[in-house]
């Protein structure tokens, strides 16, 4: 994005189904200056990334198709809190009062379908009594409905509104006629008409209290930021509000308390809880110089710490917009939905019409065709089907986030469930990336040598060698001309003289002999270690031998990726021998080994596998996987690995265990799965229920409780995920 881009997010109100989500995306694409807009019916949020026009501006074109839109930022979450708690109550007040007008129209009904005819049950059969009862439930409670129909006909987008004003309206009328105007039929329908409205109102009630639990995910990650802490200013110790902490504050922190922000210790050691970013349950030892974050809990000792990062720089700050991200983001697979959904309502709207006059000619009673008509305008609502897709990411990326698996979106949690090749970096990803020096080869200067030229190294090897000279007491010289060779050493003169570090590829490129020492490395590599030669401008003077140590969960997590059918690769710098023994350590078929790769050649491997017709997966952790990451179809960043890294990956592991890897394709499978179901179970309903409602086998009331409900089940069959992944994770 560049910097004149910018990306808002906007709280939608007025939605009822997936035609008013794909009306407000179309309006705001279609806004002067509009890059590309996604608005999410079960969030409840469209973002809009924009150039040259305002948030505005945005907002007004979203008002004048008859929805409301707030800014989603710091400033307006008060408001969009108080609207949606007023929002709520207001739901709540209109059910009971809709239930309680409602309720003796349908008990009157049932007890003369039984044969009761005392004088009460007469008195609300009165034609007087009924439209008394039912007006303010059709023009009152209903009225929602009504505005909705409006705007959508006013913006020739019909939807759920339309359907069932229509559908209310025509019960609502036939009954007026046929108790207040001269008729051959007595038959009144007040009751229909009101128990629709109130039924459907009964499940939008349901399906917003189930719609605020898919985002209980955000709700448990904000509840772990914390509104005070505790800082020393000068000398003594206050406390502020979280507001108020700057960077590089010294704040305290006693056993049991939440850590307010992101830092450093600076003094104690204490045992920290990180299971809310990690999903790692067993706390991990803190010492002075460890970074401790946000969020997390200190189990024991008492600890002072030094502000690094404030506000929305924290990790919990960037896990919580990333998730929220996630959630208001579209799978692939939702585009069937939508398709399908922006025809529906006016197909149905034929279907009803259609029923309306073969009914009528057919049997010559228009009072019982109008009844089918309007039981097929009811049933048809598309509210399950735009509820399908979104809930279920909405909950994927919840349980993932909770589990320390971080997805980006919903195309990047659709795609994980098709992986069949995962590539694993090395460094980092299959060892633990900290390796340590285990032989050095030569003179007694080849060390300090090494020391010398890899002191301002960020390499982890370089790292190992400048952590072994520093044991040994060495002092680094001056080197004049250094050069970094990317994957394969670095070069510079020391008192003069050139010198070179790195593998053996680049010493063949150089035209220097290494027979001298050509037993002992392949006997190292051979081992598993990383050997390294340092040369002048004449001949190879030595090596150093560094290990890295392999994961502990490295050869588990392996054997669950092959045993779930994915193909394992690695790539490497390392040459083919070293390479290879840490392959057969960990299982990985020799054939599947990429040794001696640079790092700008790594997206080629990627790209390779893709043309053989393989979905790929790229797990690293390092600045030059990044390209690889970003061309795969799932980048996988372990957490501990760079930023740059993360911000190119579609799904960060926070704890970094190769094992995760297979919980995210897990919970991606089962995830797709239960979009499949809930698109699966909205279509059937649709197809199954509209021709028994066409053919009278349903009567209003019963069709506007199954469609209420239909959204209510796919809201709960999405929840389910909660259930399924921490059986799984227990398992």
């Amino acid at each position: 994005m560049d910097a004149q881009t910018k990306m808002d997010t906007f709280v939608i109100t007025g939605m009822t189904c997936a035609n008013c989500s794909a009306r407000i995306e179309k309006e705001l694409k279609e806004q002067p200056g509009v890059v590309s807009a996604t608005v999410n019916l079960a969030t409840e949020k469209a973002s809009v990334t924009y150039k040259e026009t305002s948030t505005e501006k945005l907002i007004r074109s979203v008002e004048n198709i008859g929805y409301g839109a707030i800014l989603y930022d710091d400033a307006h979450k008060q408001k969009i809190a108080e609207e949606k708690t007023a929002y709520r109550k207001k739901m709540k007040f209109d059910l009971i009062f809709s239930a309680v007008l409602t309720l003796p129209l349908m008990l009157a009904m049932i007890a003369m379908m039984l044969g009761n005819n005392s004088e009460i049950v007469h008195f609300f059969h009165r034609p007087i009594v009924q439209l008394i009862l039912a007006i303010p439930v059709q023009f009152y409670v209903g009225w929602r409905f009504y505005k909705g129909a409006y705007h959508a006909l006013k913006t020739k987008a019909p939807n759920m509104d339309v359907l069932v004003a229509i559908g209310t309206t025509a019960a609502f009328a036939l009954s007026v006629y046929n108790g207040f105007f001269p008729s051959h039929s007595t038959d009144l329908y007040f009751e229909s008409s009101s128990m629709i409205i109130t039924l459907i109102l009964l499940g939008k009630y349901l399906e917003h209290t189930a719609k605020s639990k898919t985002g209980d995910a955000i709700k448990q990650l904000m509840s772990l930021q914390t509104k005070t802490a505790q800082v020393l200013r000068d000398g003594q110790e206050q406390t502020i509000s979280i507001d108020e902490v700057n960077l590089s504050d010294i704040l305290v922190i006693r056993p049991g308390e939440q850590i307010p922000t992101d830092g450093k210790i600076i003094s104690g050691t204490s045992a920290i809880d990180e299971s809310m970013l990690t999903g790692e349950s067993v706390p991990v030892e803190k010492k002075e110089n460890d970074s401790i974050f946000g969020g997390t809990i200190n189990t024991n000792g008492l600890i002072q710490m030094e502000v690094s990062q404030i506000g929305k720089q924290t990790v919990l700050a960037q896990i919580i917009q990333m998730v929220e991200d996630a959630q208001g983001s579209k799978a692939p697979i939702q585009k069937i939905a939508d398709r399908i959904s922006g025809i529906f309502v006016p197909i149905v709207l034929v279907l009803a019409v259609l029923t309306l006059l073969i009914t009528g000619f057919m049997t010559n009673d228009w009072q019982l065709a109008v009844i089918h008509s309007v039981s097929v305008l009811v049933i048809a609502c598309p509210c399950a089907l735009g509820l399908a897709t979104p809930t279920a990411i909405m909950v994927g990326t919840g349980v993932g986030a909770r589990n320390g698996i971080l997805i980006k979106g919903g195309g990047a949690l659709e795609a994980a469930a098709h992986l069949s090749s995962i590539i694993l970096d090395k460094t980092g990803t299959i060892t633990r990336g900290t390796p340590e020096v285990t032989d050095v080869l030569g003179n007694e200067e080849v060390a300090s040598l090494f020391y010398s030229l890899e002191y301002a190294s960020e390499h982890p090897l370089g790292k190992a060698i400048v952590a072994y000279g520093e044991t040994q007491g060495m002092i680094a010289e001056p080197i004049t001309d250094f050069t970094a060779h990317p994957g394969a050493g670095i070069s510079g003169k020391i008192n003069g003289q050139f010198y070179f570090a790195g593998t053996r590829k680049r010493l063949e490129e150089m035209t220097l002999s290494f027979d001298e020492f050509q037993e002992q490395a392949l006997e190292l590599e051979g081992q598993g270690k990383t050997v390294m030669f340092l040369a002048n401008d004449k001949k190879v003077l030595g090596l150093i031998a560094v290990s890295d140590q392999i994961k502990d969960d490295a050869k588990q997590a392996i054997a669950q990726l092959q045993n779930n059918g994915v193909a394992v690769y690695m790539v490497t710098g390392d040459n083919q021998l070293a390479a290879q023994a840490i392959g057969k350590q960990v299982g990985i078929d020799p054939a599947h080994i990429f040794a001696e790769v640079l790092p700008e050649d790594k997206a080629n491997y990627v790209e390779s596998l893709q043309k053989k017709g393989e979905k790929v997966g790229m797990v690293g952790d390092g600045i030059n996987d990044a390209p690889a990451l970003a061309l795969a179809d799932v980048g996988i960043a372990m957490g501990s690995g760079t930023d740059i890294a993360m911000e190119a990956a579609d799904v960060t592991l926070m704890n970094s265990h190769l094992t995760s890897i297979s919980q995210m394709i897990a919970l991606s499978t089962a995830t797709l799965k239960k979009i499949k179901q809930n698109l699966f179970w909205a279509f059937i309903y649709n197809t199954i229920g509209i021709p028994f409602a066409a053919l009278g086998f349903l009567n209003p009331i019963i069709a506007g409780g199954a469609m209420a409900f239909s959204s209510v089940s796919v809201l709960l069959n999405s929840l389910s995920l909660n259930r399924r992944m921490t059986h799984s994770k227990k398992g």
